[in-house]
């Protein structure tokens, strides 16, 4: 199983109405499966904040978050969501890994 089909099958657990998760690896130097971005619309953000809904997805990814680079998170309540409809496209990596040097 890929780690994109792993972050979605953990993600699950929110119970979201929209799951994306996509693997911008590509974007990156770091090699492959270490770059993600997952968009969740769930219920369970509401009444909650940007820190507490990124803290309710990296404990519900938990060891998870240990194997991969990054991860671009962009939660939504089912309101918010209807509102705005999409996330922001990502910006293009402008290197600086000190892997790199």
């Amino acid at each position: 199983m890929s780690m994109r089909d792993r972050i979605l099958s953990a993600l699950e657990a929110l119970e979201p109405l929209h799951l994306e998760v996509l693997d911008e690896s590509h974007m990156h130097s770091r090699g492959l499966e270490t770059h993600y971005k997952a968009v969740i619309v769930s219920p369970v953000f509401a009444g909650l904040n940007a820190v507490k809904r990124h803290q309710k997805v990296y404990g519900t990814l938990g060891d998870l978050m240990g194997q991969f680079h990054a991860l671009a998170l962009h939660t939504y309540t089912p309101e918010e969501w209807a509102e705005q409809g999409r996330a922001p496209e990502s910006p293009t990596c402008q290197g600086g890994s000190k892997r790199d040097h």
